[in-house]
């Protein structure tokens, strides 16, 4: 056997690994999206973006007020 093919039986090898390996990444991945959320968290998560955007406006609110302020004649 040539060194040829022992690249190409190394390289062959190694795509059957990863095809293995992304096919148990997948199933987990199902697993985890199939499972249900923890009760509550939605309302969390979306509790945290609305503080977020709140904060966000005051501030562009603020920084819009300082420009009127030192561009107001």
């Amino acid at each position: 056997m040539g060194m040829k093919d022992q690249f190409q039986d190394k390289a062959e090898e190694m795509k059957q690994q990863a095809k293995k390996k992304m096919g148990e990444n997948q199933d987990e991945a199902s697993e985890r999206s199939s499972q249900q959320r923890e009760p509550g968290r939605q309302d969390r998560e979306r509790g945290e973006r609305d503080r977020d955007q709140k904060g966000t406006d005051r501030m562009q609110q603020e920084a819009q007020d300082r420009f009127d302020q030192d561009y107001d004649v």
